[in-house]
């Protein structure tokens, strides 16, 4: 009997059994729901929630940021030499023999590139010329603005971080730097993606022109209207241009035009239409020894861009991971068939790994 003399019928004891019920489905669906993922997928990691398996870069983002760095590498290169305060001093020797030299130029490019790339980017690998020192880390910040033209042509795209390297070069030709030959010098930013190049931004900081190009993407610089073929004009090292001049002019004819110039960077705008009164133009880039993966990495990316080569002196593509050189020399051309350049020089490879 219920207290004070209250019965209760057989349907209000049906009504307390449903709400009863109802009550101890909701405190325990979510558990049940658990268990029954874990019996189908499995148990989650330790520590916690599952993480996710890899943070994503925007290519657009980062060609953005590249274009920044790369300017503002150029201003502390500019105000080094405009100071003539380069305090340069040799950092070893080339493989030829020659001296490399270092500034305060480079050193503080690198830094001011650096840190932008790493401040946007902190995920994505980054490789540099010259050595950061970690335990003076700067804090150089960015806005996350994309300047309108690379708004206007490149759409967003996402990639894994992990899938990323950036190559930084601060101080393309230092020697023509210190001998006050500025037309030579550029700062330049790569991004591959996979071992590819995608990005490539070369910016010359005495006139602050700037050329950007990402591959399947869009660029502010295009190819010339025409190159020859027959007699190309070929440009090459200042200090690698006998070399390549005596097989030059056996394989195209003595009309062959040799232009020695410094700096990859620019030997790469040579191919390109440039608007520049100082930017001599030439319709293969050629060099026959050793070079460094960051002189060479943004050119590249940039005329993959605009459906031009830049390979090994045999052909081979050039990845840009593992180590920090390319053996094999480069031969690099745009609107030319690229294959029957490399085949008309298959001597300069041999002068490659020396």
């Amino acid at each position: 009997m219920a207290p004070m003399g209250i019965r209760l019928s057989p349907l209000g004891m049906a009504v307390f059994c449903l709400l009863g019920l109802g009550v101890l489905y909701h405190l325990y669906s979510g558990f049940l729901a658990g268990r029954f993922a874990f019996f189908m997928l499995g148990e989650p990691a330790a520590g916690g929630p599952e993480a996710p398996r890899g943070s994503a870069v925007d290519l657009r983002e980062l060609l953005a940021v590249s274009v920044l760095a790369a300017a503002r590498g150029g201003e502390e290169v500019k105000r080094v030499r405009e100071g003539n305060v380069l305090n340069a001093k040799a950092k070893g020797k080339t493989r030829e023999g020659a001296e490399e030299q270092l500034t305060t130029g480079d050193l503080l490019s690198n830094r001011r590139m650096f840190y932008l790339l790493k401040g946007a980017f902190p995920a994505v690998q980054i490789n540099s010329e010259e050595r950061v020192d970690t335990a003076e880390q700067d804090t150089v910040p960015w806005d996350r603005s994309i300047p309108e033209d690379i708004k206007q042509k490149i759409q967003p795209k996402e990639v894994p971080a992990e899938s990323v390297t950036v190559w930084i070069d601060p101080l393309d030709a230092t020697q023509e730097y210190t001998e006050d030959l500025r037309q030579y010098v550029t700062t330049m930013v790569c991004v591959a993606v996979n071992g590819k190049p995608v990005i490539g931004v070369i910016h010359k900081p005495f006139s602050s022109y700037t050329a950007w190009a990402m591959v399947d993407g869009g660029s502010n610089i295009k190819a010339r209207s025409f190159y020859n073929e027959k007699t190309p004009r070929i440009i090459v090292s200042r200090s690698h241009a006998g070399k390549v001049e005596l097989v030059a002019r056996q394989t195209f004819g003595n009309k062959t035009v040799i232009i020695p110039a410094g700096g990859a960077g620019y030997k790469v705008l040579a191919l390109l239409d440039v608007p520049e009164k100082n930017q001599e133009e030439a319709d293969v880039y050629i060099h026959v020894t050793y070079i460094k993966k960051w002189d060479i990495c943004a050119g590249n990316a940039v005329l993959r861009a605009l459906g031009g080569h830049m390979t090994t002196l045999t052909g081979e593509e050039i990845s840009y991971t593992g180590s920090d050189g390319n053996e094999g020399g480069l031969i690099a051309s745009i609107n030319m068939n690229h294959r029957a350049l490399i085949e008309k020089l298959p001597d300069l490879e041999k002068t490659s790994h020396k």
